[in-house]
């Protein structure tokens, strides 16, 4: 009985000092800096404290196209992360690597969780979903291009800061303006490709790329030399050589020009609504995309951009369900909403969407609504997305020759042929890649 007795203490002891269960851990890399990188923290956080479970760990990548590369090279390695966050441009890329990642639909199965695509913003899921009908990421910051603009340098211009300019030729005569009373900087842009190829076609319902901008197969090619694409590139550098449009660098430079009250309008992503909420000491306005009012059809819809959630394959059943887990969470209609209203990516569910509207956001934050509005119209073949392989090594090209526009070294129309030429070598690298 004695001898009993102590086995009994003693495996009570153990058990006592035995920790706790691990956690399992899920690694994310993503490439969100500044309040972004904030925000996707505060995801992890909140994910974490709503469950014992699972642990997801968000990790700092880089860039998009870095993030991307050093995936690509711990995939090859064999150790990958267990959800990777990237750009829109590499969805083609990611869709043709197979063996490579596990479709949302398998994630959820595998997590014993019930998957509805139904309950997701159709044009938003649509870009991320094959054509069998699986979803293969999960849409996570989901952005479109809108109109950004100083309120304040609006006023000091003799402009009306409750009347931004819709058309082209509307934004031409306000730089002209903003010019006139001292601003250096009146026009500018960020993610040129985007703003001004990609979402401009889709806003005229123009293609950007042949083959309903490759979403109809590999065999896709550029088609930015028609003579809308010319005259709006033109337009573009006669302004760069009248000093009303001042190009500010790749990716999304302006950005920081247009927060720090230098550049009084820009066209990027609806995102910049946090960074502008946050820091600028100025009041900030959004609008719609500029258009053509002679182009008929126009305007139409913009195109999704942002990135969205690979789950990766290669990773244990149970970490899969974490991922799983953690999905659900990150859709949950509270928790997008309220990523939504302190972000300006658009909610990825239409239920996100009501609530802010329920709860008066768009009122009290007039604009807000612009980047929702633009995405929820009725697509068409030309204006649904673009999905391009090498779409990454397209977009720098498209850097270049842009570029050389904007100095005056090429005519719109020879920077707009020479992107093509060039961007098809690499639309036909990765068709003859991936045949069979």
């Amino acid at each position: 009985m004695k001898l009993t007795t102590k086995l009994s203490a003693a495996a009570l002891s153990a058990f006592l000092l035995t920790p706790a269960q691990a956690q399992t851990e899920i690694q994310f890399w993503h490439s969100m800096s500044g309040q972004l990188g904030e925000w996707v923290n505060g995801l992890a956080k909140g994910f974490n404290d709503s469950q014992k479970d699972y642990k997801v760990v968000p990790v700092f990548k880089g860039t998009y196209p870095e993030s991307f590369t050093a995936a690509v090279a711990a995939f090859r390695a064999g150790n990958p992360p267990h959800v990777l966050q990237l750009f829109e441009v590499g969805t083609a890329t990611m869709m043709a690597s197979k063996g490579a990642i596990i479709p949302v639909n398998d994630v959820m199965k595998t997590a014993g969780i019930k998957f509805d695509p139904s309950v997701y913003v159709p044009a938003v899921a649509g870009y991320y979903t094959a054509p069998n009908g699986n979803m293969l990421s999960l849409p996570f910051n989901s952005s479109t291009t809108v109109f950004h603009y100083n309120k304040d340098a609006f006023k000091a211009a003799g402009l009306d800061p409750e009347q931004p300019p819709k058309s082209w030729p509307e934004v031409t005569l306000a730089a002209a303006k903003l010019k006139a009373s001292g601003h250096k900087c009146p026009f500018t842009t960020s993610w040129q490709s985007w703003t001004q190829l990609e979402s401009f076609s889709a806003w005229h319902n123009v293609e950007f790329a042949t083959l309903r901008n490759g979403f109809g197969g590999t065999a896709t090619r550029l088609n930015i030399t028609t003579p809308l694409h010319v005259r709006h590139i033109e337009n573009l550098a006669n302004m760069s050589q009248q000093g009303l449009f001042v190009y500010k660098g790749r990716n999304n430079s302006a950005d920081a020009t247009f927060v720090s009250g230098e550049c009084a309008m820009t066209t990027g992503s609806s995102a910049l609504y946090g960074a502008v909420k946050r820091n600028a000491k100025f009041q900030g306005g959004i609008s719609t995309l500029p258009y053509y009012p002679d182009v008929p059809g126009a305007p139409q819809n913009t195109v999704i951009g942002g990135a969205s959630l690979w789950a990766m394959a290669g990773k244990k059943p149970e970490e899969v369900k974490g991922v799983g887990q953690f999905f659900r969470y990150l859709s949950d209609p509270d928790v997008q909403a309220k990523s939504h209203q302190e972000t300006g990516y658009i909610p990825i569910t239409t239920a996100a969407f009501t609530i802010t509207d329920k709860s008066g956001f768009y009122k009290q934050n007039p604009g807000t609504d612009v980047s929702v509005t633009q995405m929820i119209r009725k697509t068409t073949d030309k204006s649904r997305g673009i999905r391009l392989g090498n779409f990454v090594q397209i977009r720098t090209i498209i850097d270049e020759e842009m570029e050389q526009v904007w100095s005056g070294k090429k005519t719109a129309k020879q920077g707009l042929e020479d992107a093509k030429k060039r961007g098809d070598l690499e639309l036909e690298k990765f068709e003859k890649a991936n045949k069979g």
